[in-house]
């Protein structure tokens, strides 16, 4: 932690701003005393979709935007963005500080919940990275866990166009598809929006990304 301060420092790098509102909530009750300091870049998920697949230029942005907010005194780096993975790994490879990809906190806490899990996605280009993920942790934790993503692209469309009221419905509409699952997820830090209509859809409790990442670098860089 940086000696100057009285409080960490993380550094929360976005590349929807429909992420921003909800980590900026989970932060203030979950953990007020961190200082928070933002980065956004906006056109990586268009460039991402027109790509095709994360490029070489992608991912040296996505570490460029790491490396200038350890330079500016970040104690830890969240990003909130799931469709960047391969990238965020490459960089926490190789920085300093910890480093925790959007959902790597939820999936950890899915996967103590049961072995059939659920996720609602809104990006569709993310989604593959996402179960690549999900995959990848349950075989390192020797866990034998399936994943089923249900994906609401109109959604994302709706909070896009700052209608968020609709996006919240949407997503809510389609959770209780998932009702079979041990654990349900909210994919992205935008949807976590949805959570108390979701959770009322569905009849108990729903994961979302910014709390369960919250709470994960809560306990690994506070002091």
């Amino acid at each position: 932690m940086s000696q100057s301060a009285a409080a960490p420092r993380i550094a929360l790098i976005h590349a929807v701003q429909v992420a921003m509102a909800p980590i900026e909530a989970s932060f203030r009750r979950l953990w007020p005393e961190a200082r928070r300091a933002s980065l956004l870049d906006d056109a990586l998920p268009a460039d991402l979709q027109q790509a095709g697949a994360i490029t070489p230029a992608i991912s040296a942005r996505i570490g460029g935007l790491a490396d200038y907010a350890i330079a500016a005194g970040a104690d830890a780096i969240l990003y909130t963005c799931s469709a960047f993975g391969d990238a965020i790994e490459a960089t926490a490879a190789r920085v300093a500080v910890p480093v925790l990809k959007p959902n790597e906190a939820m999936f950890e806490a899915a996967l103590g919940q049961g072995r059939r899990i659920g996720m609602l996605a809104t990006f569709a280009s993310a989604v593959a990275s996402m179960e690549q993920e999900f995959e990848a942790m349950a075989r390192q934790r020797g866990v034998d866990a399936t994943l089923e993503t249900i994906c609401v692209p109109e959604a994302l469309a709706a909070a896009n166009r700052g209608d968020i009221a609709l996006h919240n419905r949407l997503v809510a509409e389609a959770v209780p598809r998932l009702a079979h699952c041990d654990a349900v997820m909210l994919a992205h830090f935008s949807t976590s929006t949805a959570l108390e209509l979701a959770e009322q859809a569905l009849g108990r409790a729903v994961l979302t990304a910014p709390d369960a990442a919250v709470e994960n670098l809560k306990a690994r860089v506070a002091r």
